[in-house]
């Protein structure tokens, strides 16, 4: 009988392996910010047809298929393994906010990004955190939080492959994208 279980536990212990390796099929992580209910103090959207009224919608979120780039929005870029606003970013961010203000029925969709380093569970939340950053300063500019969504891509979607320090710097971004209200 003891024979028996010896025997079984290598055979154990591989399919354990391999489903550890295995693990969960990737998919971006998304999230949209806290908005105030349709029609409170401060709420974007109201009326249908108003600007904004799809955010207002319980559960109706645009697909990130429906966001553009647009020109005057620039990326910013974060040191390795953090996602704190550095002071150069903070600038581009202001001059983002001013766009964002001056067009407001448009949505926002800020997009997370990290290079290829570490594994795509940590590398989404690292983009996630990113992203959140990065509302959250537009927020403190004066931009609508229920205008925003946000989006991590963890290292899915780089714009640079070289495996460099400069290449993994560009890939470490926030991007916003837009769909026009």
């Amino acid at each position: 009988m003891g024979h028996q279980r010896l025997q079984v536990l290598p055979i154990f212990s591989v399919l354990v392996l391999a489903l550890f390796l295995v693990g969960c099929p990737k998919r971006p992580a998304t999230t949209t910010a806290a908005a105030p209910a349709p029609g409170a103090p401060g709420a974007y959207g109201g009326a249908p047809g108003a600007p904004g009224a799809a955010a207002t919608r319980p559960g109706v979120q645009p697909s990130p298929r429906e966001f553009v780039a647009v020109e005057a929005l620039k990326d910013i870029h974060f040191d390795f393994d953090r996602y704190d606003i550095r002071p150069g970013d903070a600038k581009i961010l202001d001059e983002n906010a001013k766009w964002m203000k001056s067009n407001p029925r448009s949505l926002i969709l800020i997009e997370g990004h990290c290079d290829e380093r570490g594994t795509n569970e940590y590398n989404l939340a690292l983009g996630e955190r990113r992203a959140k950053a990065t509302m959250n300063y537009l927020v403190s500019r004066g931009v609508q939080a229920s205008r925003i969504s946000l989006i991590s891509y963890g290292k899915e979607r780089p714009v640079c492959a070289e495996k460099n320090e400069e290449c993994w710097a560009k890939n470490r971004r926030a991007r916003s994208v837009v769909k026009a209200g």
